[in-house]
């Protein structure tokens, strides 16, 4: 049996590491290095793979023998009872133009449920962390979702896919709907950090669809650890590998039925 408690102070730990890392990177960035992945929009550079190699090695040190999914393409054999899931840079092209924020995002799945989730976004130094059993927090202080109890009242954060744009008319109408009957609608760019920022009450919710493991892995549990639900469009528990994800406090199902009506379910 692991102790998620140590395993958590280690993970925070190293995550301000690599954060420091991206930090000073980030003051002279040449964007002449950008490269571009699948799409013109997706974009990768050597700090996002410098980023995961740091991790890997110093997770598989943490944790002997574990396996590991990564946005830049680390997918060791390993242990298939705890496998890492992390983007060691989500908000590549924040960074890439000097806009925050952009964040490390490290979860541990045990069996595919997340047991350990930690989300340090650099420009503001704040490492938000949790584990199944242990409360939210943000550079160790405790933390909860907001008390908004109705749609009207939120400010949600949302994102916008870099390819498979055939729901983008869906899309368009939630986003549509909630400018409507919220306080506003944000899109910072950085999936882990919407959801972190979910569950410390900065925003009252997020939605976005067209997402993969690493990108809410870590912020996903941070929220549910926080008070807040977690659901996929439908409102069911097909998140973390179903492309689409809602999270939010009181107002969660009340999200899911505006986008349960335009998005066909």
């Amino acid at each position: 049996m692991i102790d998620l408690a140590q395993m958590e102070m280690d993970v925070i730990e190293l995550s301000s590491e690599v954060a420091h890392f991206i930090g000073k990177e980030a003051g002279n960035f040449d964007k002449n290095k950008i490269e571009h992945k699948n799409t013109p929009n997706n974009l990768v550079s050597y700090v996002d793979k410098e980023a995961e190699k740091r991790l890997v090695k110093a997770l598989k040190v943490i944790l002997p023998g574990s396996g590991f999914l990564a946005e830049e393409g680390t997918s060791l054999e390993g242990s298939t009872e705890y496998r890492w899931i992390i983007d060691p840079l989500d908000g590549t092209t924040n960074f890439t133009h000097g806009l925050p924020p952009f964040a490390v995002s490290i979860g541990l799945a045990h069996k595919n449920k997340i047991v350990l989730g930690v989300v340090h976004e650099v420009s503001k130094m704040e490492c938000f962390s949790a584990t199944e059993d242990g409360p939210a927090s943000c550079n160790g202080v405790e933390i909860t979702i907001s008390d908004t109890k109705y749609l009207n009242e939120s400010l949600l954060a949302t994102g916008f896919p870099y390819y498979h744009f055939d729901k983008r008319e869906e899309y368009l109408e939630i986003i549509k709907t909630f400018l409507e009957v919220t306080h506003g609608v944000r899109r910072l760019g950085s999936a882990a950090t919407d959801l972190a920022y979910v569950a410390c009450g900065r925003m009252d919710g997020f939605f976005e669809y067209n997402l993969n493991p690493w990108d809410v892995a870590a912020g996903s549990l941070i929220v549910e650890r926080a008070g807040g639900k977690v659901t996929d469009f439908k409102g069911g528990n097909d998140f973390l590998y179903g492309g689409e994800i809602c999270a939010a406090g009181a107002i969660q199902p009340e999200m899911v039925e505006v986008i349960k009506k335009h998005w066909g379910y």
